[in-house]
């Protein structure tokens, strides 16, 4: 596997108006800035090492096309706070994360079997490597839709235990074939999840790709807990690690 590639990603967010895409590598630093927080405009500049008038120009660029907006700073109200205003839904690049040819074991591993399970698991996998083999990074898209799934089904699991919290957690996941869970550290939570079908069957490619589970982890958790966590995961089998490994923070 060759080694990845640090090349600008162009990014793709959804306005109110429609679909925009982001090329600029001074544009999508910026955006990278504010996706942490909100940022005056000398901040930003400060943090670019760029001049004044081509940040004014780009933050304007990016007001008038919906993607950010701004508040008048309530401790300087001659300074606006400047904050991203639409939904990021991936990027995406001319270069390939995956090398061509690494689909013929699934393929013949999934043709030789009946069982329906893994055929949807690999028609999911199957379309997501043809986006990833086309440069495009469905992340965002895959982690929204996970939180959505955890609100959904979150009261099945629910109980005022943490410990039964967690039991009912490992059996949805293995009843819904989605992989074995481990709990390796209470304090801080520390998930392990083995046999990934989100992952498991991709190919290397050098970074953690299972956006979907966290989604999924983070909804249960900040239903659970009654306020946002934070879930990040560490180890992933796409980066070739022994397992995938979730870690799980409150702000408590």
């Amino acid at each position: 596997m060759a080694p990845i590639k640090t090349k600008s990603r162009a990014k793709i967010f959804s306005t109110k108006t429609g679909i925009n895409i982001i090329q600029s590598p001074i544009k999508a630093q910026i955006l990278s800035l504010l996706k942490e927080g909100g940022m005056s405009g000398s901040q930003i500049v400060s943090s670019t090492i760029r001049s004044k008038s081509t940040i004014s120009a780009h933050l304007q660029d990016l007001e008038n096309a919906g993607i950010i907006d701004w508040v008048i700073d309530p401790e300087d109200r001659r300074r606006k706070i400047y904050y991203i205003n639409s939904k990021f839904l991936g990027d995406f690049s001319s270069e390939k994360e995956i090398e061509d040819g690494d689909d013929q074991y699934l393929q013949d591993f999934v043709a030789e079997s009946d069982d329906p399970l893994k055929f949807f698991r690999f028609m999911f996998r199957s379309i997501r490597v043809a986006l990833l083999d086309e440069g495009i990074n469905i992340d965002p898209i895959l982690r929204n839709a996970g939180i959505k799934v955890g609100n959904t089904f979150y009261q099945k699991l629910k109980t005022p235990d943490l410990t039964e919290f967690i039991d009912n957690l490992t059996k949805f996941w293995e009843n819904n074939q989605l992989g074995q869970i481990e709990i390796k550290s209470i304090d801080p939570l520390i998930i392990q999840l083995y046999d990934c079908f989100e992952c498991e069957d991709l190919p290397k490619i050098g970074r953690t790709a299972c956006s979907f589970d966290s989604g999924v982890l983070e909804a249960f958790f900040s239903k659970y807990f009654q306020e946002h966590v934070e879930v990040s995961e560490v180890k992933c089998y796409a980066q070739g690690d022994e397992c995938c490994q979730f870690i799980v923070k409150t702000s408590s």
